[in-house]
C-alpha cells in the first residue's frame, strides 16, 4: 500500500503566505495545505485538511482496488471514486468500476472497497498519540 509506513515522517508547518498555509513533506515530496477562499482569511494555496482526508480515502480505495483486481486478474479498465462530506459530517464515496466485469466481480471489487487502510483507520478507533515537544 501507498499509506504511510512506520518509519516515515511526515513534517508539517507553517509557511505562509497567509495564516493556515502549511507545508507538508514526506519522503521528499512537498505539498501545500490551507483553507479555501470561502474560509476567513483562507487563501487556497493548497489542499484543505478535509481534501486531504478525502484524497487519502479516495487514493486508497483506488489502489487497493487495483491491486485486487490485478492479483485475480479482473477486466477491470479504470476506477473513479468521487468523494464528498455530507451534511452530517459523513463521508459519501462513490466507486465507479469500468470495465467488462460481472455481477459477482463487482459485488467483491466492492466489497474489498472497505478493506483499504485509510477506511479501516477512519472506521475504526484510531489511537493518536500526541506529545508537546
Amino acid at each position: 500500500m501507498t499509506d504511510v509506513k512506520k518509519g516515515d515522517t511526515v513534517i508539517v508547518s507553517e509557511v505562509g503566505p497567509g495564516p493556515f498555509v502549511q507545508s507538508v513533506t514526506v519522503r521528499g515530496h512537498k505539498l501545500y495545505a490551507d483553507e479555501p477562499l470561502s474560509f476567513p482569511e483562507g487563501t487556497d494555496k493548497g489542499l484543505s485538511p478535509n481534501d486531504f482526508l478525502l484524497s487519502s480515502l479516495g487514493s486508497c480505495t483506488s489502489i487497493t482496488l487495483r491491486m485486487y483486481a490485478r492479483l485475480k486478474k479482473l477486466p477491470l479498465d479504470k476506477i473513479i471514486i468521487t468523494l464528498n462530506k455530507n451534511d452530517n459530517g459523513d463521508i459519501d464515496r462513490k466507486i465507479e468500476l469500468i470495465g467488462n466485469l460481472t455481477d459477482e466481480q463487482r459485488n467483491k471489487l466492492f466489497e474489498i472497497s472497505n478493506k483499504c487502510p485509510i477506511h479501516k483507520a477512519l472506521t475504526n478507533t484510531v489511537k493518536i498519540n500526541s506529545q508537546l515537544i
